[in-house]
């Protein structure tokens, strides 16, 4: 029998990741201040239900050349664990450019290996024309119209660093994956204490609105996702948590380097 191409750790592999990378606001940045620099590594635990689910691990790359601009380089890997290479290996390694304020997506790179699916996504952009391409191995689709301050997947983590966080702001920004433009918002809760393995912290609670992502995760009253973020001028995202038809899940930070 032909293995499943969306079994339950890829399903829930995918709502976690959306939920780290949804989190993009608005509100204009100081552009002189990066609360994050080349060479900065942070370490994640992810784990369904009971389960060791596998890392993430986030990398600010040094700085790179795009079209003949300087652009930063941002790398997500993720890696499933021993006990789940068994049965259904993940080996992703995502890559997302933005220009130096963090103000705009400028390539985004996707090359999923997850069990016997593969593929392997590049979405362009055309500023002067807003405009979006996806394309996966040469099949391209038709571009898609823009909003200015778009953003892909995993360089609006990095975007939202670069916010002031205030209890009670609901925030928003574009965010595209080449096949839709969609509004993320997200509503900043209070503050609280939180414990992870790398530390204790002050952080703010955010709760993301996921709009399309309402298939893998439940909807209900209270938030779906949980994500809490560091109260300093770093703002790392430290937990993720959530419920999702397949059972709980979250992603806790384990190391900044």
């Amino acid at each position: 029998m032909a293995q499943k191409r969306f079994p339950p750790f890829a399903v829930w592999l995918q709502g976690i990741v959306f939920a780290l990378q949804i989190i993009a606001f608005s509100a204009a940045a100081d552009e002189t201040v990066h609360p994050f620099e080349p060479g900065e590594t942070l370490t994640y635990k992810l784990r369904w239900k009971f389960i060791n689910a596998g890392t993430a691990v986030f990398q600010v790359q040094p700085i790179a050349e795009i079209d003949g601009n300087p652009a930063h380089h941002f790398l997500l890997k993720i890696r499933s664990s021993a006990i789940l290479d068994v049965f259904y290996k993940v080996r992703d390694r995502v890559e997302a450019y933005t220009d130096l304020d963090v103000t705009r997506s400028l390539l985004y790179r996707n090359e999923q290996r997850e069990g016997s699916y593969s593929r392997d996504v590049t979405v362009t952009f055309d500023w002067q024309n807003e405009m979006a391409q996806f394309d996966n191995r040469g099949e391209k689709q038709d571009p898609i119209f823009i909003y200015p301050g778009t953003f892909a997947p995993l360089s609006v983590i990095y975007h939202l660093r670069m916010q002031e966080l205030v209890p009670a702001k609901v925030l928003k920004a574009p965010a595209t994956d080449g096949k839709r433009l969609v509004v993320g918002r997200v509503r900043v809760v209070e503050k609280q204490k939180v414990r992870v393995p790398a530390g204790e912290f002050d952080a703010f609670l955010v709760e993301p609105a996921l709009g399309r992502l309402g298939g893998v995760v439940k909807r209900s009253e209270a938030a779906a996702v949980q994500i809490w973020v560091s109260a300093d001028e770093r703002q790392i995202p430290l937990k993720v948590s959530g419920t999702a038809k397949l059972g709980s899940f979250s992603a806790v930070l384990v190391s900044v380097e």
